[in-house]
Protein backbone atom coordinates (compact mmCIF):
# COMPACT_ATOMS: atom_id res chain seq x y z
CA UNK A 1 0.00 0.00 0.00
CA UNK A 2 1.31 3.45 -0.86
CA UNK A 3 2.09 5.52 2.19
CA UNK A 4 -0.13 8.45 2.99
CA UNK A 5 2.34 11.21 2.27
CA UNK A 6 3.29 9.87 -1.15
CA UNK A 7 -0.32 9.25 -2.13
CA UNK A 8 -1.34 12.72 -0.97
CA UNK A 9 1.44 14.29 -3.02
CA UNK A 10 0.37 12.36 -6.09
CA UNK A 11 -3.27 13.28 -5.51
CA UNK A 12 -2.55 16.99 -5.34
CA UNK A 13 -0.24 16.85 -8.34
CA UNK A 14 -2.51 14.88 -10.62
CA UNK A 15 -5.50 17.14 -10.10
CA UNK A 16 -3.62 20.46 -9.91
CA UNK A 17 -5.29 23.07 -12.08
CA UNK A 18 -3.22 25.95 -10.74
CA UNK A 19 -0.27 26.84 -12.95
CA UNK A 20 2.93 25.62 -11.34
CA UNK A 21 5.96 27.85 -11.02
CA UNK A 22 9.55 27.21 -11.99
CA UNK A 23 10.09 25.82 -8.52
CA UNK A 24 7.63 22.98 -9.04
CA UNK A 25 8.36 19.44 -7.99
CA UNK A 26 11.51 17.83 -9.33
CA UNK A 27 11.04 14.87 -11.60
CA UNK A 28 11.32 11.32 -10.31
CA UNK A 29 12.16 8.30 -12.44
CA UNK A 30 9.92 5.27 -12.01
CA UNK A 31 10.77 2.97 -14.89
CA UNK A 32 13.78 1.42 -16.56
CA UNK A 33 16.66 3.80 -17.05
CA UNK A 34 16.57 7.57 -16.92
CA UNK A 35 15.26 10.29 -19.17
CA UNK A 36 16.17 9.68 -22.80
CA UNK A 37 18.13 6.49 -22.20
CA UNK A 38 17.76 3.58 -24.60
CA UNK A 39 17.23 -0.07 -23.87
CA UNK A 40 20.01 -2.39 -24.99
CA UNK A 41 18.76 -2.70 -28.57
CA UNK A 42 17.99 0.99 -28.95
CA UNK A 43 14.20 0.58 -28.89
CA UNK A 44 12.76 2.86 -26.28
CA UNK A 45 10.16 5.54 -25.66
CA UNK A 46 10.18 8.19 -22.95
CA UNK A 47 6.94 9.30 -21.31
CA UNK A 48 6.62 12.48 -19.24
CA UNK A 49 3.42 12.09 -17.22
CA UNK A 50 1.38 13.72 -14.53
CA UNK A 51 1.49 11.31 -11.62
CA UNK A 52 -1.37 9.30 -10.19
CA UNK A 53 -1.69 6.18 -12.33
CA UNK A 54 1.80 4.77 -11.91
CA UNK A 55 0.69 1.26 -10.95
CA UNK A 56 -1.49 1.02 -14.06
CA UNK A 57 1.38 2.26 -16.19
CA UNK A 58 3.68 -0.40 -14.76
CA UNK A 59 1.47 -3.27 -15.84
CA UNK A 60 0.61 -1.82 -19.25
CA UNK A 61 4.17 -0.84 -20.13
CA UNK A 62 5.28 -4.39 -19.34
CA UNK A 63 2.69 -5.72 -21.79
CA UNK A 64 3.80 -3.18 -24.39
CA UNK A 65 7.42 -4.29 -24.12
CA UNK A 66 6.41 -7.96 -24.39
CA UNK A 67 4.42 -7.22 -27.55
CA UNK A 68 6.79 -4.80 -29.28
CA UNK A 69 10.22 -5.14 -27.68
CA UNK A 70 10.12 -1.41 -26.93
CA UNK A 71 11.07 -0.36 -23.40
CA UNK A 72 9.44 2.62 -21.67
CA UNK A 73 11.14 5.24 -19.53
CA UNK A 74 8.49 6.82 -17.31
CA UNK A 75 9.12 10.23 -15.76
CA UNK A 76 6.40 11.46 -13.39
CA UNK A 77 5.79 14.92 -11.95
CA UNK A 78 3.06 17.48 -11.33
CA UNK A 79 0.74 18.39 -14.18
CA UNK A 80 2.26 21.79 -14.82
CA UNK A 81 5.86 20.70 -14.34
CA UNK A 82 5.48 18.11 -17.10
CA UNK A 83 4.85 20.93 -19.57
CA UNK A 84 7.48 23.20 -18.01
CA UNK A 85 10.12 20.49 -18.42
CA UNK A 86 9.26 19.82 -22.07
CA UNK A 87 9.37 23.56 -22.74
CA UNK A 88 12.82 23.91 -21.17
CA UNK A 89 14.13 20.99 -23.22
CA UNK A 90 13.04 22.29 -26.63
CA UNK A 91 16.65 22.68 -27.80
CA UNK A 92 17.34 19.06 -26.85
CA UNK A 93 14.01 17.18 -26.68
CA UNK A 94 13.88 14.20 -24.33
CA UNK A 95 10.18 13.33 -24.10
CA UNK A 96 8.39 11.33 -26.76
CA UNK A 97 4.95 11.14 -25.17
CA UNK A 98 3.31 13.69 -22.88
CA UNK A 99 0.49 12.90 -20.45
CA UNK A 100 -0.97 15.71 -18.37
CA UNK A 101 -4.25 17.30 -17.27
CA UNK A 102 -6.17 20.30 -18.57
CA UNK A 103 -5.49 23.14 -18.87
CA UNK A 104 -1.83 22.15 -19.08
CA UNK A 105 -2.15 20.11 -22.28
CA UNK A 106 -3.83 23.12 -23.86
CA UNK A 107 -0.93 25.22 -22.60
CA UNK A 108 1.52 22.79 -24.23
CA UNK A 109 -0.35 23.08 -27.50
CA UNK A 110 -0.25 26.88 -27.38
CA UNK A 111 3.49 26.74 -26.75
CA UNK A 112 4.04 24.52 -29.80
CA UNK A 113 5.16 21.50 -27.79
CA UNK A 114 2.87 18.95 -29.48
CA UNK A 115 2.52 17.37 -32.91
CA UNK A 116 -0.32 15.29 -34.38
CA UNK A 117 0.25 11.63 -33.54
CA UNK A 118 -1.62 10.25 -36.52
CA UNK A 119 -3.12 7.58 -34.26
CA UNK A 120 -6.68 6.47 -35.07
CA UNK A 121 -8.99 8.04 -32.45
CA UNK A 122 -12.29 7.37 -34.22
CA UNK A 123 -13.58 5.47 -31.17
CA UNK A 124 -13.22 8.59 -29.01
CA UNK A 125 -15.96 11.28 -29.00
CA UNK A 126 -15.07 14.71 -30.34
CA UNK A 127 -15.30 16.21 -26.85
CA UNK A 128 -12.50 13.91 -25.69
CA UNK A 129 -9.88 14.80 -28.28
CA UNK A 130 -8.23 17.69 -30.07
CA UNK A 131 -9.66 18.40 -33.51
CA UNK A 132 -6.12 18.71 -34.83
CA UNK A 133 -5.05 15.31 -33.53
CA UNK A 134 -2.57 16.62 -30.96
CA UNK A 135 -4.13 15.08 -27.85
CA UNK A 136 -6.82 12.63 -26.77
CA UNK A 137 -8.23 11.48 -23.43
CA UNK A 138 -6.15 8.64 -22.04
CA UNK A 139 -8.01 8.17 -18.74
CA UNK A 140 -11.09 9.92 -17.43
CA UNK A 141 -11.34 11.32 -13.91
CA UNK A 142 -14.06 13.51 -12.42
CA UNK A 143 -14.73 15.91 -9.58
CA UNK A 144 -17.00 14.48 -6.89
CA UNK A 145 -18.00 14.96 -3.25
CA UNK A 146 -17.87 12.53 -0.35
CA UNK A 147 -20.17 12.16 2.63
CA UNK A 148 -20.01 10.48 6.02
CA UNK A 149 -22.22 7.34 6.19
CA UNK A 150 -24.60 9.20 8.54
CA UNK A 151 -25.66 11.44 5.65
CA UNK A 152 -28.11 10.40 2.93
CA UNK A 153 -25.87 11.82 0.24
CA UNK A 154 -27.82 10.47 -2.74
CA UNK A 155 -30.47 13.19 -2.31
CA UNK A 156 -28.24 16.15 -1.53
CA UNK A 157 -28.46 19.27 -3.67
CA UNK A 158 -26.21 22.31 -3.84
CA UNK A 159 -28.88 24.21 -1.92
CA UNK A 160 -28.87 21.54 0.80
CA UNK A 161 -25.22 22.19 1.45
CA UNK A 162 -26.17 25.72 2.55
CA UNK A 163 -28.45 24.46 5.35
CA UNK A 164 -27.56 25.25 9.00
CA UNK A 165 -27.29 21.54 9.80
CA UNK A 166 -23.97 21.49 7.97
CA UNK A 167 -22.50 24.47 9.82
CA UNK A 168 -18.95 23.53 10.80
CA UNK A 169 -19.44 20.11 9.20
CA UNK A 170 -18.48 20.88 5.61
CA UNK A 171 -15.14 21.64 4.03
CA UNK A 172 -13.79 21.93 0.51
CA UNK A 173 -10.23 22.43 -0.63
CA UNK A 174 -9.38 25.99 -1.53
CA UNK A 175 -9.54 27.15 -5.17
CA UNK A 176 -6.16 28.43 -6.23
CA UNK A 177 -4.38 26.10 -3.81
CA UNK A 178 -5.79 22.63 -4.51
CA UNK A 179 -6.73 21.27 -7.90
CA UNK A 180 -10.02 19.72 -6.84
CA UNK A 181 -10.96 22.94 -5.04
CA UNK A 182 -10.29 24.87 -8.22
CA UNK A 183 -12.50 22.36 -10.03
CA UNK A 184 -15.34 23.17 -7.60
CA UNK A 185 -15.11 26.82 -8.63
CA UNK A 186 -15.02 25.89 -12.32
CA UNK A 187 -18.06 23.61 -12.03
CA UNK A 188 -20.10 26.24 -10.17
CA UNK A 189 -19.17 28.78 -12.84
CA UNK A 190 -20.52 26.40 -15.46
CA UNK A 191 -23.77 25.92 -13.50
CA UNK A 192 -24.44 29.46 -12.26
CA UNK A 193 -22.14 31.79 -14.17
CA UNK A 194 -19.11 33.50 -12.69
CA UNK A 195 -20.97 35.92 -10.41
CA UNK A 196 -23.47 33.25 -9.42
CA UNK A 197 -20.62 30.94 -8.41
CA UNK A 198 -19.11 33.66 -6.23
CA UNK A 199 -22.49 34.38 -4.65
CA UNK A 200 -23.00 30.70 -3.85
CA UNK A 201 -19.54 30.19 -2.37
CA UNK A 202 -19.95 33.34 -0.27
CA UNK A 203 -23.10 31.81 1.25
CA UNK A 204 -21.35 28.47 1.71
CA UNK A 205 -18.70 30.13 3.89
CA UNK A 206 -21.18 30.03 6.78
CA UNK A 207 -20.81 26.24 6.82
CA UNK A 208 -17.23 25.88 5.61
CA UNK A 209 -14.79 24.80 8.33
CA UNK A 210 -12.05 26.84 6.70
CA UNK A 211 -9.42 26.83 3.99
CA UNK A 212 -7.61 23.62 3.08
CA UNK A 213 -4.76 23.27 0.63
CA UNK A 214 -5.17 19.50 0.67
CA UNK A 215 -8.13 17.64 -0.78
CA UNK A 216 -6.70 14.29 0.27
CA UNK A 217 -6.62 15.15 3.98
CA UNK A 218 -10.37 15.77 3.96
CA UNK A 219 -11.07 12.08 3.35
CA UNK A 220 -10.03 10.94 6.83
CA UNK A 221 -11.99 13.77 8.43
CA UNK A 222 -15.17 12.69 6.64
CA UNK A 223 -14.57 9.03 7.44
CA UNK A 224 -14.16 9.82 11.17
CA UNK A 225 -17.17 12.14 11.25
CA UNK A 226 -15.14 15.24 12.11
CA UNK A 227 -16.88 16.77 9.11
CA UNK A 228 -19.77 15.35 7.10
CA UNK A 229 -19.17 16.64 3.57
CA UNK A 230 -16.05 17.34 1.50
CA UNK A 231 -14.98 17.53 -2.12
CA UNK A 232 -12.73 15.04 -3.88
CA UNK A 233 -12.26 13.22 -7.15
CA UNK A 234 -13.33 9.75 -8.20
CA UNK A 235 -9.90 8.28 -8.72
CA UNK A 236 -8.54 9.40 -5.36
CA UNK A 237 -11.66 8.57 -3.38
CA UNK A 238 -12.21 5.10 -4.83
CA UNK A 239 -8.54 4.27 -4.28
CA UNK A 240 -8.91 5.22 -0.61
CA UNK A 241 -12.05 3.10 -0.24
CA UNK A 242 -10.27 0.09 -1.77
CA UNK A 243 -6.94 0.52 -0.02
CA UNK A 244 -8.04 1.72 3.43
CA UNK A 245 -11.59 0.46 3.68
CA UNK A 246 -13.03 3.96 4.09
CA UNK A 247 -16.81 4.02 4.47
CA UNK A 248 -17.64 7.43 3.03
CA UNK A 249 -19.93 7.57 0.00
CA UNK A 250 -19.21 9.32 -3.29
CA UNK A 251 -21.89 11.66 -4.64
CA UNK A 252 -22.55 14.57 -6.97
CA UNK A 253 -24.70 17.44 -5.63
CA UNK A 254 -27.82 18.08 -7.69
CA UNK A 255 -29.08 21.40 -8.96
CA UNK A 256 -32.61 22.65 -8.27
CA UNK A 257 -33.91 20.61 -11.21
CA UNK A 258 -32.59 17.42 -9.63
CA UNK A 259 -29.83 16.90 -12.18
CA UNK A 260 -26.31 16.16 -10.94
CA UNK A 261 -23.20 17.42 -12.71
CA UNK A 262 -19.47 17.02 -12.53
CA UNK A 263 -16.47 18.45 -14.32
CA UNK A 264 -14.15 16.19 -16.29
CA UNK A 265 -10.51 16.18 -15.15
CA UNK A 266 -8.97 13.72 -17.63
CA UNK A 267 -5.44 12.59 -18.26
CA UNK A 268 -4.66 13.67 -21.83
CA UNK A 269 -1.98 12.09 -24.00
CA UNK A 270 -0.09 13.57 -26.93
CA UNK A 271 3.06 13.17 -29.00
CA UNK A 272 5.84 15.64 -28.20
CA UNK A 273 7.06 17.85 -31.00
CA UNK A 274 10.61 16.88 -31.91
CA UNK A 275 10.24 13.54 -30.10
CA UNK A 276 13.55 11.66 -30.45
CA UNK A 277 11.66 8.37 -30.84
CA UNK A 278 8.61 9.42 -32.82
CA UNK A 279 7.70 6.02 -34.24
CA UNK A 280 7.98 4.31 -30.86
CA UNK A 281 5.95 7.11 -29.27
CA UNK A 282 3.16 6.64 -31.82
CA UNK A 283 3.15 2.91 -31.19
CA UNK A 284 2.83 3.44 -27.44
CA UNK A 285 -0.04 5.92 -27.80
CA UNK A 286 -1.82 3.52 -30.16
CA UNK A 287 -1.35 0.71 -27.63
CA UNK A 288 -2.62 2.74 -24.66
CA UNK A 289 -5.70 3.86 -26.59
CA UNK A 290 -6.58 0.34 -27.76
CA UNK A 291 -9.85 -1.16 -26.56
CA UNK A 292 -8.15 -3.96 -24.61
CA UNK A 293 -5.95 -1.58 -22.65
CA UNK A 294 -8.69 1.01 -22.13
CA UNK A 295 -10.89 -1.68 -20.58
CA UNK A 296 -8.30 -2.08 -17.80
CA UNK A 297 -8.69 1.54 -16.62
CA UNK A 298 -11.01 0.59 -13.73
CA UNK A 299 -7.89 -0.96 -12.17
CA UNK A 300 -6.60 2.61 -11.92
CA UNK A 301 -10.01 3.92 -10.72
CA UNK A 302 -10.34 5.76 -14.01
CA UNK A 303 -12.83 5.76 -16.89
CA UNK A 304 -12.26 5.15 -20.58
CA UNK A 305 -13.57 7.67 -23.09
CA UNK A 306 -13.71 5.00 -25.81
CA UNK A 307 -17.28 4.34 -26.90
CA UNK A 308 -16.64 0.59 -26.82
CA UNK A 309 -14.91 0.50 -23.40
CA UNK A 310 -17.04 2.75 -21.19
CA UNK A 311 -18.80 -0.12 -19.39
CA UNK A 312 -15.70 -2.02 -18.30
CA UNK A 313 -16.41 -3.82 -15.00
CA UNK A 314 -15.04 -2.62 -11.69
CA UNK A 315 -11.75 -4.02 -10.43
CA UNK A 316 -12.60 -5.88 -7.21
CA UNK A 317 -15.51 -4.89 -5.00
CA UNK A 318 -17.51 -1.71 -5.31
CA UNK A 319 -18.86 0.32 -8.21
CA UNK A 320 -16.76 1.15 -11.24
CA UNK A 321 -15.89 4.79 -11.92
CA UNK A 322 -17.98 4.57 -15.09
CA UNK A 323 -21.02 3.40 -13.10
CA UNK A 324 -20.74 6.35 -10.73
CA UNK A 325 -20.91 8.94 -13.52
CA UNK A 326 -23.37 7.06 -15.73
CA UNK A 327 -26.34 9.31 -14.91
CA UNK A 328 -24.33 12.43 -14.14
CA UNK A 329 -24.00 15.28 -16.61
CA UNK A 330 -20.32 15.72 -17.42
CA UNK A 331 -19.32 19.34 -17.93
CA UNK A 332 -16.35 19.86 -20.22
CA UNK A 333 -15.13 23.43 -19.86
CA UNK A 334 -13.36 25.41 -22.52
CA UNK A 335 -9.96 24.79 -20.97
CA UNK A 336 -8.28 27.39 -23.14
CA UNK A 337 -10.59 29.98 -21.61
CA UNK A 338 -10.05 28.53 -18.12
CA UNK A 339 -6.32 28.95 -18.62
CA UNK A 340 -6.74 32.56 -19.69
CA UNK A 341 -9.06 33.53 -16.81
CA UNK A 342 -7.64 31.45 -13.95
CA UNK A 343 -5.63 34.09 -12.08
CA UNK A 344 -8.44 36.64 -12.21
CA UNK A 345 -11.06 34.07 -11.19
CA UNK A 346 -9.07 32.95 -8.15
CA UNK A 347 -8.52 36.58 -7.11
CA UNK A 348 -12.26 37.25 -7.40
CA UNK A 349 -12.99 34.15 -5.28
CA UNK A 350 -10.58 35.26 -2.57
CA UNK A 351 -12.13 38.72 -2.44
CA UNK A 352 -15.72 37.38 -2.33
CA UNK A 353 -15.12 34.82 0.40
CA UNK A 354 -12.40 36.55 2.38
CA UNK A 355 -10.12 33.53 1.91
Amino acid sequence: MRNTNNRLARTLARTALVLTSATALAFGLTACGGTGTDSGDGKTVTVYSADGVGDWYKSQFAKFKDQTGIAVNLVEAGSGEVVNRVDKEQSNPQADVIVTLPPFMQKADKQGLLQPSGVDTAAFPAADKDAGGKWVTLAGNYLCFIANPSVDAAKLTWDDLLKPEFQGKLQYSTPGQAGDGTAVLILLQQLYGKQGALDYLTKLQANNVGPSSSTGKLQAKVDKGEILIANGDIQMNLATVKEKGSKFSVFFPAAADGKSSTVALPYLVGLAKGAPHTDEGKKLIEFLLSADVQKTLPEANAVSARTDAKDAPAAGNGPSPAALVKNVEIVRPDWNQVLTDLDADVAAYQKATGS
